[in-house]
């Protein structure tokens, strides 16, 4: 089969949709199919194509970035001239999805709804008829948790709902590393503090862009309540307002920013976390795969209740701790709960690997949208 995703980014380009996307086409390709993903270049004005992994990748021509959304003229010639037999869009993303209503490329279009727009309603107020259109026109509509066939957007099309969540390949992050790379990533990440006793607090875990949408200033707010120290991996926006606000908590000198971590250190990273906290504060966090990544290498996890599938992936009392959003107190008080129980974190720890093999591997995934595909393209 041929298959055809579309977005807007491609690894190296960090971030949950990007890792989804190539999970899947590196899944799929792995099962013998002929995968490209359609994406737009970084930086450069100049389409390129390359195979990595198993996977054709063309990176259109790049015009401009506007509102999250590269703009690319390139991007529907180059649509144009593929002949796949399913095309997957991945929402959101306007102008793959409008370039395709208009194309009607392959036999079958498939539609992953990430996520709503939630911040960029400017430009909703504008697409949002054209929305409208592309999910009357798709053949089948994916979505990685219940919670997301709830969005006013897909009232409509729950006939053509496929609840199919998104997996990673759980290995390298279930294996313990050796004891030398656990050194070399602490090391690194996380030299000795001057002072002594912040050396035996425990660890917190943030892996993720620094988006507002990420929560992180929230648990910044919460961190004079909790006795820990914080790790963040990550770069973005947000990053100078957020360094700020720890300094006028009193609180920078018990958190590390560790900036943009190698794929390679991830496991270890995680493997160091005594909790993995992801204090999302707005619904443009529809899933949290980092959480997934945490549960895989056995660390608990303290999410918050957006209504997305955060909660579904962490359930409330069985893997971590559910807390309300933009509430620091709240966070705080879960995290500390976990933080003094070992027992319950041991527990967690259990029932947060079995809860990802389950659900959550890139292989159950992978099948389940193929699946999908077959029976649209008999």
């Amino acid at each position: 089969m041929k298959i055809l995703h579309v977005y807007k980014d491609y690894f190296p380009i960090l971030g949950g949709i990007e890792n989804h996307v190539r999970n899947l086409a590196e899944g799929q390709a792995q099962c013998g199919h002929q995968v490209t993903a359609l994406v737009t270049h970084p930086d450069s004005l100049r389409t390129n194509v390359a195979v990595e992994d198993g996977v054709r990748i063309i990176r259109a021509g790049r015009l401009a970035t506007v509102a999250s959304t590269p703009l690319s003229l390139a991007l529907p010639w180059q649509l144009l001239r593929e002949q796949p037999d399913v095309v997957h869009l991945h929402f959101p993303y306007p102008v793959g999805e409008v370039s395709q209503w208009l194309l009607r490329r392959g036999r079958a279009t498939v539609l992953s709804y990430h996520s709503d727009i939630v911040r960029q309603a400017g430009i909703l107020r504008f697409y949002r008829p054209l929305l409208l259109r592309v999910l009357a026109a798709v053949d089948a509509i994916l979505i990685g948790s219940p919670p997301m066939a709830g969005s006013a957007y897909l009232a409509a099309h729950q006939a053509k709902l496929h609840l199919i969540p998104y997996g990673i390949p759980l290995a390298r992050f279930k294996t313990r590393p050796t004891a030398d790379e656990l050194a070399r990533v602490r090391q690194s990440y996380l030299p000795q503090p001057a002072a002594s006793a912040s050396a035996e607090l425990p660890l917190l875990l943030f892996v993720g862009r620094l988006r507002y949408y990420k929560g992180l200033d929230y648990l910044i707010r919460a961190l004079p309540e909790i006795p820990a120290r914080l790790l963040v991996i990550g770069v973005g926006p947000m990053e100078a307002e957020w360094k700020a606000l720890a300094e006028a908590c009193g609180v920078s000198d018990r958190i590390v920013w560790g900036g943009e971590a190698p794929d390679a250190d991830l496991p270890a990273l995680y493997h160091l976390a005594d909790l993995f906290v992801l204090p999302a504060s707005h619904s443009s966090e529809a899933f949290g795969l980092v959480q997934v990544e945490a549960m895989a290498a056995g660390v608990p996890v303290v999410c918050t209740e957006l209504g997305t599938g955060t909660s579904y992936v962490n359930q409330d009392g069985v893997t971590g701790r559910v807390a309300p959003p933009r509430d620091p107190a709240a966070l705080a008080a879960a995290i500390s709960e976990l933080l003094a129980d070992p027992s319950a974190r041991t527990a967690m720890s259990a029932a947060a690997r079995a809860r990802v093999e389950a659900e959550f591997e890139q292989s159950v995934m992978v099948a389940r949208v193929l699946a999908t595909y077959q029976k649209l393209v008999v």
